[in-house]
């Protein structure tokens, strides 16, 4: 597939180069930093050594006063606490934590996790029913309830009070909670406004630990669950959270929870040191980042609420010993299985599909329903659609007697308006501008699939259908060094807001090592033969296809990423090329047709 690349407006000149100079460092290094609105020593000092001590005052949270002082009257009367959660990652991180923390001081709680089939998206009245009829009479909501202002009137009526923390926008009306937590609120001044649900949850038990005189580190050892809800949310690593992101990818690296453990020996990484056989095993231990938790770890929690129930998942993340983790561990890790097997067969069924509707070939959206799809994995396969058919995409199937689906978008493209302008066909729908989630009567499928169309084809503009490669900047194989490096590994965590830099270079060859590793990958010894620089190792996944035009020894550009390769117990560095494009070949009679008029001017 095509895609656009998109070179990122250079910082300024003069104020690159003095930051340049006072941190000492390169000014591209220098330039990264002013993309990201860094522009001072102090700022940079903040970004490259994040500082517990930069969190936030929890009690700058609006309600968080409130909040506090529930659970304190809550303990003293020994009164019964549900904590309350979404059934996906930040969901159950949130829940995880939040309850693991009072476990520790207060033993009359439990955790619930609604049912995505029968019970859906977050404050279910199946959940407040089942409050009452087992005595709970105060509930923390996690990463849900921020809308469930009908949920709320019907909990106050059975007595049952809501502290609700939350980290979504918003309706107009703010649910009637007790206490209702969530920066995203007009009238909380909180600093930092993209906190994940676990992350609002890590604030609420750092205020009740501040109030209750219980050292900070104490709540440390539940930062690796803020870190895999940060990741795994795709909420902006920024800020607190990057400080958050930090420490709590720092826990995992030293001493992950038997959980985290269970769950990383299932996915093929080991961290502790008795997992290792050997020093040789022991040299491929690497650094897990931000992108395993999102890959590796995240998949694994959600894949309970996706095939079963999202109670294992929490359950697992508050196993106290490995031997309980890895039997936990062991059955999600089979529902993530059935899991890729259940949308690797739906997409190849959908992909089938929109290649048999030829009438579709035009269209700028795809609609897509079989009711017998699996409605867990729904919301994978549009995204999976779009990597193949790069446009606003609806995937549909049958529950509870009306169609339901999962609608995934394009950059700059706002899925949620266009589902919006349809909402007379909809029963229900929600969800922001590149995800929603929908449900129709039967009867209003093809007027919603030709109403969608309608709505993005005359939205959409052109450029939004052609994949955007984000290019950082421009440089030269020669301006990477050791030291280049060193530092830039210093900007991760990356994530969104501080996405890993990717670097163009242009006029670069194969040095004739160029072959195909694996399932079609591109592998490539590089260098520019117009400056002395050794060979750069550089991989290309799923671009096979270039082998047979980049080493005939044309010059071709690359955009990519700069990583470290470990491999037999060495590390060495490596370009991940994200896209390479050939440059244009001149022969002789078209030099001399570009030459002969400029030189027919200099000769007159």
């Amino acid at each position: 597939m095509e895609k656009r690349w998109v070179i990122k407006q250079a910082g300024d000149k003069e104020k690159v180069r003095e930051l340049s100079r006072v941190l000492n460092i390169s000014t591209q290094l220098a330039n990264l930093l002013y993309q990201r609105d860094i522009t001072t020593f102090a700022e940079a000092k903040a970004f490259f050594r994040p500082e517990l001590s930069n969190l936030h005052e929890p009690f700058l949270m609006k309600d968080m006063e409130l909040a506090i002082e529930r659970i304190e009257t809550a303990i003293r009367n020994h009164e019964k606490i549900m904590i309350y959660g979404d059934y996906d990652v930040d969901g159950t991180t949130a829940v995880a934590l939040v309850y693991s923390f009072f476990k520790n001081i207060y033993s009359n709680l439990d955790f619930y996790i609604p049912d995505r089939y029968s019970e859906g998206y977050g404050i279910s009245y199946k959940s407040i029913d089942y409050a009452v009829e087992n005595g709970y009479s105060l509930v923390i909501a996690l990463d849900c309830g921020i809308k469930a202002v009908d949920k709320m009137e019907y909990a106050t009526s059975h007595h049952i009070d809501f502290i609700i923390a939350d980290h979504h926008r918003p309706a107009s009306q703010l649910p009637k909670a007790f206490a209702v937590l969530d920066a995203q609120r007009p009238d909380c001044h909180y600093p930092y406004k993209e906190l994940s649900g676990c992350g609002v949850g890590f604030k609420l038990i750092q205020a009740y630990a501040q109030k209750n005189n219980i050292p900070f580190n104490l709540i440390m050892p539940y930062l690796d669950l803020v870190a895999i809800s940060i990741a795994s949310d795709i909420v902006p690593i920024t800020g607190e959270n990057r400080i958050l992101a930090y420490y709590g990818l720092k826990l995992i690296n030293s001493n992950p929870r038997p959980g985290v453990e269970a769950i990383l020996k299932y996915s093929g990484l080991n961290r502790r040191k008795e997992n290792y056989q050997n020093t040789k095993q022991q040299a491929f231990k690497r650094e897990l980042n931000i992108n395993d938790m999102v890959f590796l770890i995240g998949p694994r929690i959600n894949a309970a609420g996706r095939m079963k129930s999202g109670k294992d998942s929490v359950r697992l993340l508050i196993a106290e010993n490995i031997e309980k983790a890895d039997e936990l561990a062991n059955e999600i890790n089979e529902f993530n299985n059935e899991r890729k097997n259940l949308d690797n067969q739906i997409t190849q069924q959908a992909l089938e599909m929109i290649r048999d509707q030829e009438e579709d070939k035009g269209y700028k959206s795809t609609v897509v329903y079989n009711p017998n799809w699996h409605k867990g994995v729904i919301g994978i396969v549009a995204s999976r659609l779009i990597e193949h058919y790069y446009r606003p995409t609806v995937v549909l199937t049958k529950s509870n007697g009306l169609i339901t689906g999962s609608a995934r978008s394009v950059k700059d493209f706002d899925v949620y308006d266009a589902i919006d302008a349809c909402s007379d066909l909809l029963e229900n729908f929600g969800g922001h501008k590149y995800a929603a989630g929908l449900s129709l009567d039967p009867g209003n499928l093809e007027a919603f699939r030709k109403r969608f169309e309608d709505v993005v084809s005359q939205t959409i503009e052109d450029h939004m259908l052609v994949p955007e490669i984000e290019i950082d900047a421009e440089i030269k194989l020669s301006d990477i060094s050791g030291k280049f490096f060193r530092i830039l590994k210093q900007f991760a965590p990356f994530g969104p807001g501080n996405m890993a830099p990717v670097f163009k270079t242009n006029g670069i060859v194969d040095t004739g090592y160029g072959r195909i590793v694996g399932k079609n990958h591109l592998k490539l010894n590089v260098v520019h033969p117009d400056i002395s620089t050794l060979p750069f190792s550089a991989i290309a996944f799923q671009q096979g296809d270039h082998l047979s035009k980049v080493t005939r020894g044309q010059r071709f550009s690359i955009c990519y990423h700069l990583e470290e390769n470990q491999w037999n117990g060495s590390t060495t560095l490596q370009l991940r090329i994200k896209d390479m494009k050939l440059e244009p070949v001149h022969t002789d009679e078209e030099e001399e047709e570009i030459t002969s008029p400029l030189e027919r001017g200099q000769s007159e």
